[in-house]
């Protein structure tokens, strides 16, 4: 074997425990439960409709109509970003953990479509939430707050 050969061994063998650490068997799962048909989701956040109220802290839209979402026991998100109908999927899990995931929207053409990607942006981007009262907080995978929302009717 060459010297070059020799440099080469630490990189493979580093490698190769690498790859073999990914094949382990995976431990206790504390992921998200995912709201399929054989589970349903429950819990303050769902079946209850929330009206936008902030963007990031203090951020207040003025857009026609008030973006609100609703989440379904089954796993499903509806709702308006102010612009344009929205649909997708949402999995609860440990801690207030939550992932909006299939995001679908209709394409009509507003004046505040900014305004209204940024709430589509907000469902994506959330990972934590928080409720108090009658008000849910999402937060970033960074603890930063994304926006607010009220209860609505």
């Amino acid at each position: 074997m060459t010297i070059k050969g020799w440099r080469l061994l630490p990189l493979l063998a580093s490698a190769v425990l690498l790859l073999s650490a990914c094949s382990s068997s995976p431990g206790p799962s504390t992921a998200p439960q995912s709201g399929t048909s054989d589970s349903s989701l429950s819990g303050a956040i769902v079946e209850q409709r929330w009206n936008l109220l902030l963007v990031g802290t203090d951020e207040r839209l003025s857009m026609p109509e008030t973006p609100f979402f609703q989440i379904s026991n089954e796993g499903k998100v509806s709702g308006h970003d102010g612009c344009n109908r929205f649909t997708g999927e949402v999995t609860l899990g440990e801690n207030q953990r939550i992932e909006f995931s299939q995001l679908a929207t209709t394409r009509m053409a507003c004046p505040q479509m900014g305004d209204a990607k940024r709430v589509t942006d907000m469902l994506e981007t959330a990972y934590r939430y928080l409720i108090d009262h009658d008000r849910l907080v999402f937060f970033g995978p960074d603890s930063r707050v994304l926006g607010g929302w009220r209860e609505g009717n």
